[in-house]
């Protein structure tokens, strides 16, 4: 069951007689009473690679193969995730699809997905100029900078990143080094 939404009072805005509600004031709320924990809430891998959890709960253990793999989880299991192991959070290593980023909000971690890109959004950092490169590196948390830094890797072996300036941006935003010398 996905929560319920509902809409927090405002103000409406007076223009001359007639009392209008601004849209951009409106704005969603969550309320945690009306959000089912025992819910399954799809969550992607945000780990270059082999990704794996266990409960300390249950002793349940999820595993993602692949960065981007998908796992159900209970929300009630997340929000235990979040209290032993909140390095998962930290790290960007689970990631939520639109639909669920209410997640996010609800569990309490948003500060750590406030610069943080999708699985489906990391090839298109490596198109981008130097510069944005280097000022989306400088947002992003430091866990999606590890995984940034292993996806440059796969791509410059497969060819997928050619450029001198490109690759030279990246060791020196990311701080490591992705060439030999």
């Amino acid at each position: 069951m996905a929560p319920r939404k509902q809409s927090a009072a405002t103000l409406p805005e007076q223009s001359g007689d007639s009392v209008t509600e601004s849209a951009a004031e409106t704005k969603e709320r969550i309320t945690p009473k009306e959000i089912d924990i025992h819910q399954f809430i799809p969550v992607k891998n945000g780990f270059q690679g082999m990704l794996s959890y266990t409960s300390k709960r249950s002793g349940e253990l999820f595993e993602w193969a692949h960065f981007g793999d998908e796992q159900e989880m209970e929300l009630q299991e997340l929000k235990n995730a979040k209290s032993s192991d909140k390095g998962f959070f930290q790290n960007n290593w689970f990631v939520f699809d639109d639909e669920h980023q209410w997640v996010i909000d609800y569990l309490g971690v948003g500060a750590y997905y406030k610069n943080a890109l999708k699985p489906e959004q990391f090839d298109d950092v490596f198109t981008k100029s130097p510069e944005e490169i280097r000022a989306l590196i400088e947002k992003m948390p430091a866990g999606q900078k590890a995984s940034l830094g292993y996806r440059a890797i796969q791509l410059m072996s497969e060819g997928g990143i050619d450029s001198l300036k490109v690759i030279a941006t990246l060791e020196d935003a990311l701080g490591v080094q992705l060439t030999e010398k």
